[in-house]
């Protein structure tokens, strides 16, 4: 039985896709898809000539480029 019961909550958690009410969900799950929806529609519009990551502040941290420099020869 309680194999059946876990492989029943995997696929609750498995078949989750984004919905509007995640916004205002208070579990961890829904919470966390929202966040993860809001940070890739950023990602999408903003696209990545300046890419920055929304912290849970609202303040954008700009994504540093370090390494990514073209070497002079």
């Amino acid at each position: 039985m309680a194999v059946n019961k876990a492989n029943e909550n995997t696929k609750d958690l498995a078949g989750k896709i984004y919905d509007v009410k995640d916004y205002q969900a208070t579990d961890t799950l829904s919470a966390g898809i929202a966040t993860t929806h809001e940070q890739a529609s950023d990602a999408y519009m903003e696209g990545e000539i300046h890419p920055v990551i929304d912290d849970v502040n609202g303040k954008d941290v700009e994504v540093k480029k370090e390494g990514y420099e073209k070497e002079s020869r």
